[in-house]
């Protein structure tokens, strides 16, 4: 099977699995990831996150294949936008 036919067969489950393992450097049953599976993991993500998603998050992979690259200002400007409570405090 190529790299191609794997990723068109994917489910978002296992994407959601091969993320959160990624993220977290464990798979499921808690056994830890070795470096090349770390690396084929990452990699198949990134392919899937190119062919079936629309990421616009910084450093992600959109869906025309580009990495998805976020200045400062407009790293700054999102999380701006999504504040919550901005609080003074009283020294």
């Amino acid at each position: 099977m190529n790299i191609e036919h794997l990723i068109n067969a994917m489910s978002p489950q296992v994407y959601e699995v091969l993320k959160q393992a990624v993220e977290i450097g464990k798979w499921p049953n808690g056994a830890a990831l070795e470096e090349n599976q770390r690396e084929q993991a990452t990699q198949a993500m990134m392919l899937y996150q190119g062919k079936h998603l629309e990421q616009t998050d910084h450093m992600t992979v959109g869906k025309d294949g580009v990495m998805n690259h976020h200045s400062k200002s407009q790293l700054r400007n999102q999380f701006n936008d999504n504040e919550i409570l901005r609080q003074k405090v009283d020294k």
